[in-house]
């Protein structure tokens, strides 16, 4: 009946050995993150089924062969995600600098081979591979890294503003004449972020956004579909039938969507002329197969991704996990939001993939990739964090044994008498 100490440790020692507690010991990753992940994956698989079938069959002549595709990038996205989960992160200081030249090489080879598919020459090995989506994470890891070790010398103009600025105008200028304009604002405000986030000058900030405004009106001045996008989404703020095509097309799927939807693989504007419906307009699928819930849920996990993306940040083991977190997270839903944005005619034309769900190999495998980095950044943190607490529990337990070992006064004064 009564409960004796010895019991009491031997309980509270089989409490401590119970599975559920040996999975969380061991289960060193965000676990809300992985969850978010692997969800927007099936939500991606299961609709790019439903917006590819017909797309897929007029130009493969088979209704499952983009779905196909995508289910083997998915895999080897998972793949890759899980091998970066446990190679500590901070190896990208060896190989950031590899990886921007490969990077930077390939974009070069894109132009070589000029594989031109859509208007565009953006692809490799008949176009599989997109080395434009690639150089988004390449030059998130590698700015990580630069800024991280110039972290002290930011503030001059030398190693800070004029360095990053070549970075960023390379890489960008390779992107442009692809042209990829998505990917080279994407880069340039990536970059203007990390080097906010390390500390940078708010002067030298300001003047890199001045540069990057004053080089996007060159663009939209000089380029005609840049200019042409632009005023399609002028004409469409001030009367929505005056859109772009491809905007009203949109917008006519999520009216028929409503609330609720009209079931998933019931879409009709997929089959009426909607513009590549698996890829740039998947989230009007959406809005039209699954409603107004369905995408609230889809903008909910994305933002449970940017939360926990920001924690790991914030409990990174070092700055280089901070810098590297921050941007890894922020791109991805950065890139979920302008997409989203655009299918409602918040934001021009732009061309974004949605993260996870739009039909892609090159984005898809990439965005896995990353969420592999994020959970490597929290496995570390999770064991630094333990590694603390046993350190300061075996000094605790130290300074008890050191003190059971002390003799009493009475007994010095004993001593001392005799």
């Amino acid at each position: 009946m009564f409960q004796t100490a010895g019991d009491a440790t031997i309980n509270r020692e089989k409490k401590s050995k119970s599975p559920s507690r040996k999975r969380s010991v061991h289960l060193k990753i965000d676990v809300p993150l992985l969850v978010v992940t692997i969800t927007l994956g099936i939500i991606g698989l299961v609709m790019v089924y439903s917006a590819s079938w017909d797309y897929s069959y007029m130009l493969f002549d088979s209704s499952s062969q983009i779905f196909q595709r995508q289910l083997l990038w998915f895999i080897l996205g998972i793949g890759l995600a899980t091998i970066l989960t446990f190679i500590d992160y901070r190896i990208f200081r060896k190989l950031a600098v590899p990886m921007l030249i490969i990077t930077v090489a390939s974009l070069i080879l894109v132009l070589l081979v000029s594989d031109m598919r859509n208007n565009a020459v953006r692809t490799l090995v008949q176009g599989s591979i997109q080395p434009s989506e690639a150089a988004k994470l390449v030059m998130v890891i590698y700015l990580a890294v630069w800024l991280f070790s110039k972290r002290d010398q930011l503030q001059d103009v030398s190693f800070g503003l004029i360095p990053l600025g070549a970075m960023l105008g390379v890489v960008g200028g390779l992107i442009f004449v692809q042209p990829d304009l998505s990917a080279v604002i994407t880069i340039v405000f990536l970059g203007g972020m990390m080097f906010f986030l390390a500390g940078g000058d708010l002067k030298q900030i300001g003047f890199l956004a001045l540069l990057a405004l004053l080089f996007g009106w060159v663009v939209v001045a000089l380029n005609p579909t840049g200019s042409e996008r632009v005023a399609s989404y002028l004409a469409g703020l001030r009367d929505p039938f005056a859109a772009s095509y491809h905007v009203q097309r949109s917008m006519e799927a999520f009216v028929q969507g409503g609330w609720f939807g009209v079931g998933i693989g019931d879409s009709q504007t997929k089959l009426t002329g909607l513009p590549v419906p698996p890829t740039d307009s998947i989230f009007a699928v959406i809005g039209e197969e699954m409603g107004v819930i369905g995408t609230t849920i889809l903008v909910i996990l994305y933002t449970v991704m940017l939360w926990r993306g920001l924690g790991i940040a914030r409990r990174a083991p070092d700055g280089l996990g901070t810098l590297m977190a921050a941007g890894l997270v922020i791109w991805l839903v950065t890139e979920a939001l302008v997409n989203m944005a655009v299918m409602v005619g918040l934001l021009p034309f732009a061309g974004n993939a949605l993260p996870f769900i739009s039909a892609g190999g090159s984005n898809l495998v990439v965005s896995c990739m990353a969420v592999g980095i994020l959970l490597n950044i929290s496995r570390l943190s999770v064991q630094n964090q333990e590694e603390e607490v046993k350190s300061f529990s075996a000094v605790v337990n130290l300074r008890r044994w050191d003190r059971r070992r002390r003799v009493p006064r009475s007994r010095r004064a004993q001593r001392s008498e005799q």
